[in-house]
């Protein structure tokens, strides 16, 4: 078990500042899937593109996800308690932009296939793999809430590609043919 408050661990007032340019520059070499993350219910249909999504057990089924407090989605995520991952295939990229920017919520959904599953949340039907999920805690971290979420459905996509942000650009892979 890590334990944060090891003798062996400087306080953090006795560390540099790291500069956030440094950090980000690096954190460009962290490849990550591109997600859209929907939600609906009583506070309405919001969207936004992720790839702070990661896996934390398989029993129960959970993930995380990262919303930053200040984006205009926040207060509908944080109402509806529901949301669903949808790990975005290769050809997406279009749609990435849609919802990762100040695109009207009404023309981000206009530009996908949706359906629904156990949340209600909206789940894109071309993903690579939707997980409609409940979000059973958060807890706050810096300028984020990390939200812990238990999948309670699952859509899987035909093939196996993915779309993956690496270095400030989108790249597409797919797994070799058998």
């Amino acid at each position: 078990m890590l334990n944060a408050t090891a003798s062996h661990v400087p306080p953090s007032g006795l560390l540099p500042a790291l500069p956030k340019a440094d950090y980000r520059n690096a954190m460009a070499r962290l490849g990550a899937a591109v997600n859209i993350i929907t939600t609906d219910g009583p506070a309405g249909r919001a969207g936004f593109t992720a790839s702070a999504v990661c896996s934390v057990t398989d029993e129960p089924p959970m993930l995380l996800v990262c919303l930053n407090r200040s984006a205009s989605v926040y207060p509908a995520f944080a109402t509806n308690g529901v949301l669903c991952v949808n790990v975005l295939a290769a050809g997406h990229q279009t749609l990435s932009g849609l919802f990762g920017g100040k695109t009207p919520m009404d023309e981000r959904f206009a530009a996908g296939r949706w359906s629904r599953k156990a949340t209600g949340s909206p789940v894109l039907d071309d993903a690579a793999a939707s997980f409609d999920c409940r979000v059973v805690s958060a807890t706050s971290a810096g300028t984020h809430d990390v939200l812990f979420c238990e999948a309670v459905a699952i859509a899987m996509g035909g093939a196996a590609q993915s779309l993956i942000y690496f270095d400030r650009k989108y790249h597409e892979i797919a797994a070799p043919p058998h």
